[in-house]
C-alpha cells in the first residue's frame, strides 16, 4: 500500500510540475485601434504594425532597443556605387508551415506591392528601388523591379540611386516577403486565420472584430528557442482612459498606444505606477492638414491666417501637458542626416501680432465678420484629442473663425483624408526610419493618399528628389532643409507637437526598452516570474 502511495503521489508530482512546465505564457497588449489589414502590403498604421511586425521578419528588424538588425539575411554587402545591396539568408528560415523561405519569397512580395492592382497606399515608400515607382505607375511591369533572386539565398535589389538609410526601410512592413506558395492557393484570402502562414516568431489564430487578434509562437521560427511568450492578444483601444483602467486590473500588461493613459492624469498615474506609467520621446509630429486642393484651405492665405491663431503653447503646456514640445517644422529635431532651421515665418511674433496679420489675410482673402470662415475640422475622436481640438476651435472663434469639429472613428478620419473628402483633418506620422526624407515624402506630388494635404509644390518636389541622389550627408541634409522650408512657407499643414509617447508596461515584463522609435517586438519579452 505504501508503495502504490508513494508511486500515485510520485506521478502526481510528474504530472504537476510537467503542467507548470507546460503552462501558456500569455501577453496581453493594449494595441489603439482596430486593423483594417493585416496584409503587409494593404497596411498603413501603426497599430497595423504592431501585429504586422510580430508575425513578418523582413530582411532587416529592429532589435529590442530600436536599433537595426539582421532579420531575414545574416548578412548584406552594399556595392562601391551605394547601389546594390546583396542580401544572404540565414539558414533554416521556414514559413510556418514547414515549407523554406526562399529570396523569390521577398521577390513575389516587392513585385506585389508595386502593381497597381494591389493598391497599396504604402506603395511610394519603395520607390528608391530601381524601376519601382514606374512600375507603380503603370507604365513598367512588376517582374522588372529592381529585386532579383540570384539563388534560393540571394536576394539582389538594386536602387535607382543610393539611400543612406536602404537598411533602415527594409525593416518596414512594406518589404516583407509574401509566401507565394499560399497566395498561389488563397489569393487574396491567404491573410485569413487558418490560411495565413508566416515567417515570424508568430502566427494568426483568429481575428475578432473590434475585440481582439490572437497570435500564437510559431515553433518553425528561425529563433523559436528564445521566444519566451506563448500567445499574444492584442486589443483596439482608442480611449485612454479605458487602457488605463484594464492595465490596473491586470486585463492588459502593455498598453503601447501614443496614449496610453490621459494626459490629466499623467502626475497621478506616473506616481501611483512607478515605472509603469512612461512618458517616452518620439520620432514623430502632429499635425492639422489642410485640404489644399479645394476651398477654403486652395488659398495659402487662407491656410497662413489658421495656422497664426493656433497657440501651440496653450496646447502643449495647458490643456494636454505631457511634455510634447511645440512644433514649428514638420521634421521632428532629433532626426538623423537633419539639419535645423527650418520653421514658420511667424514663429518670433508676438500672439497679439499674429492675430492682428491673420485678420488682415483673412480680409484680404474676402472673409469678414458678415461672411466669416466657416470650415469642418474632423478628427479622430480620443479623450486628448477632443480637448485638443476643442482649444483649437476655440482659439479660431475669438478671431471669428468657425471652426465645426467633428468627431470620427480612426479608421473614418484617416479614410477621409486619403480621400480628400474633408476640409481641414487630424493627422500624425511616426517615423518608419531615422531619416527626414520619411517625414518629406508624405508631401510630394506623387505620395498618393498618405499626401492628405493634398500638396503640390515642383519646387519642394525637385529639391527633395535631389537630395534623395546626394551622396554627401552634409549637401543632403541641407537640400531637404530648403524643401521643408518652401513647404512651410506655403502652409499646408499645422504643425501641433513633436509627439512624445505615454506607454504603460508591467514591471513583470522584462526584456521592454525604451526606445525612440516606440518598436517592441513581442519576441524579445518575457515575464520575469515565468
Amino acid at each position: 500500500m505504501n508503495s502504490l502511495r508513494y508511486a500515485v503521489l510520485a506521478l502526481s508530482l510528474v504530472l504537476g510540475l510537467t503542467s507548470v512546465a507546460l503552462a501558456e505564457v500569455v501577453l496581453h497588449r493594449g494595441n489603439s485601434k482596430e486593423p483594417d489589414t493585416l496584409d503587409p502590403h494593404r497596411a498603413a498604421g501603426v497599430w497595423e504594425n504592431e501585429i504586422i511586425g510580430d508575425m513578418f521578419l523582413g530582411l532587416t528588424t529592429e532589435a529590442a532597443n530600436g536599433d537595426i538588425v539582421p532579420g531575414s539575411a545574416e548578412s548584406w554587402t552594399i556595392s562601391e556605387d551605394g547601389l546594390v545591396y546583396t542580401f544572404t539568408l540565414r539558414e533554416g528560415l521556414f514559413w510556418s508551415d514547414g515549407v523554406p523561405v526562399t529570396a523569390s519569397d521577398f521577390v513575389f512580395g516587392m513585385r506585389r506591392i508595386m502593381d497597381p492592382v494591389t493598391a497599396a497606399r504604402y506603395a511610394s515608400l519603395l520607390f528608391p528601388i530601381k524601376n519601382a515607382r514606374a512600375i507603380n505607375t503603370g507604365k513598367m511591369n512588376p517582374d522588372e523591379i529592381g529585386v532579383v533572386a540570384l539563388n534560393p539565398k540571394t536576394v539582389e535589389i538594386t536602387l535607382e540611386s543610393p539611400v543612406p538609410f536602404f537598411t533602415q526601410l527594409l525593416a518596414h512592413y512594406t518589404t516583407y516577403p509574401i509566401p507565394q506558395h499560399a497566395f498561389a492557393v488563397h489569393g487574396e484570402d491567404w491573410v485569413k486565420a487558418g490560411r495565413m502562414v508566416t515567417n515570424g516568431a508568430y502566427v494568426l489564430q483568429e481575428w475578432v472584430t473590434n475585440s481582439h487578434v490572437k497570435v500564437s509562437k510559431n515553433p518553425k521560427f528561425y529563433d523559436a528557442a528564445n521566444v519566451a511568450i506563448d500567445t499574444v492578444f492584442y486589443y483596439p483601444i482608442e480611449d485612454s482612459r479605458t487602457g488605463l483602467k484594464m492595465f490596473e486590473t491586470g486585463e492588459l500588461d502593455t498598453n503601447l498606444m501614443t496614449e496610453g493613459f490621459p494626459s490629466t492624469m499623467l502626475d497621478e498615474v506616473t506616481q501611483r505606477l512607478p515605472g509603469e506609467a512612461r512618458v517616452v520621446p518620439s520620432l514623430g509630429n502632429r499635425f492639422l492638414p489642410m485640404n489644399t486642393s479645394k476651398p477654403p484651405f486652395d488659398d495659402k492665405r487662407v491656410r497662413k491666417a489658421v495656422s497664426m491663431l493656433v497657440d501651440r503653447e496653450i496646447i502643449n503646456d495647458r490643456i494636454v501637458a505631457v511634455g510634447a514640445r511645440s512644433a514649428y517644422a514638420f521634421v521632428p529635431p532629433e532626426m538623423a542626416n537633419h539639419q535645423a532651421g527650418a520653421q514658420v515665418d511667424f514663429v518670433s511674433m508676438a500672439m497679439p501680432e499674429r492675430v492682428a496679420e491673420a485678420k488682415r489675410l483673412l480680409s484680404e482673402a474676402g472673409y469678414s465678420e458678415d461672411n466669416p470662415l466657416r470650415f469642418e475640422l474632423s478628427y479622430r475622436g480620443s479623450y486628448d484629442n477632443t480637448r485638443r481640438l476643442s482649444a483649437v476651435a476655440a482659439m479660431l472663434r475669438r478671431a471669428g473663425v468657425v471652426a465645426e469639429i467633428a468627431a470620427y472613428d480612426s479608421r473614418i478620419s484617416y479614410s477621409k483624408m486619403d480621400q480628400g473628402d474633408y476640409e481641414m483633418g487630424d493627422g500624425g506620422w511616426h517615423a518608419d526610419y531615422n531619416d527626414p526624407y520619411n517625414f518629406l515624402y508624405l508631401l510630394l506630388c506623387d505620395s498618393g493618399p498618405m499626401n492628405w494635404a493634398k500638396y503640390c509644390n515642383p519646387d519642394f518636389d525637385m529639391l527633395v528628389n535631389e537630395a534623395a541622389v546626394t551622396l554627401d550627408l552634409e549637401k543632403r541634409a541641407q537640400l531637404m532643409s530648403q524643401a521643408e522650408q518652401i513647404m512651410l512657407d506655403d502652409h499646408p499643414v499645422i504643425m501641433l507637437d513633436y509627439a512624445s509617447n505615454r506607454i504603460l508596461v508591467s514591471n513583470r515584463i522584462q526584456g521592454f526598452i525604451d526606445n525612440i522609435s516606440n518598436a517592441h517586438r513581442t519576441r524579445y519579452l518575457s515575464f520575469i516570474d515565468e
